[in-house]
């Protein structure tokens, strides 16, 4: 069952085929976690909201649309699932624009730590340098080296056009390269 298409898993899994769930619950509970923890901020409700997803995706499994991809699908609905989850928590403050306001990623060292002593310091410096990013260019960066999707798949998770992501990320490596020579001038 682990070695399947998405397409085949996402069959099976409609059909309630219980190691379907097993295989999809298993390859992306980690991804999400980490996706989910970084717009709530929060390790509890991140954990609660995204077993209520998985149950949410087994309950409703014969009402769900066919997918060539798993990944897109997942990613996307989970964020809606989880900011949804923010607003009950936030009902009486107005949250106007959900997307640019609950989605504020931030890196921590540790999410870049190599196994060179010696890249530490730097390390650390590129938390800084990605956490002056704009919240979107950050989002953007997570998904694609953090959580490993590809261009479309971001496209569809943020729910924005391939071309505004390739933008984003382009601007986003950039602003990281134009800040990492202006920090080895400040430093050397």
């Amino acid at each position: 069952m682990k070695n399947l298409s998405d397409k085949l898993v996402w069959k099976s899994l409609k059909e309630g085929n219980k190691e379907a769930f097993e295989v999809l619950f298993k390859t992306f509970y980690a991804r999400l976690f980490s996706y989910g923890l970084k717009i709530s901020k929060n390790t509890v409700l991140t954990e609660d909201s995204l077993q209520d997803f998985f149950i949410y995706i087994y309950e409703h499994r014969q009402n769900l649309s066919d997918l060539d991809t798993i990944a897109p699908y997942l990613f996307s609905s989970y964020r809606r699932f989880i900011i949804k989850m923010l607003q009950k928590k936030q009902k009486h403050r107005m949250v106007r624009d959900l997307n640019e306001n609950l989605v504020d990623i931030q890196f921590t060292p540790e999410e870049i730590i190599t196994t060179q002593e010696a890249k530490s310091f730097q390390n650390k410096n590129l938390s800084a340098l990605l956490n002056k990013l704009p919240k979107r260019q950050r989002e953007v960066i997570f998904l694609r080296y953090y959580c490993n999707l590809n261009t479309t798949e971001i496209s569809k998770t943020m729910d924005i056009n391939y071309q505004s992501v390739v933008n984003t990320l382009h601007r986003a490596i950039k602003n990281l390269r134009e800040d990492a020579m202006v920090f080895q001038l400040l430093n050397s």
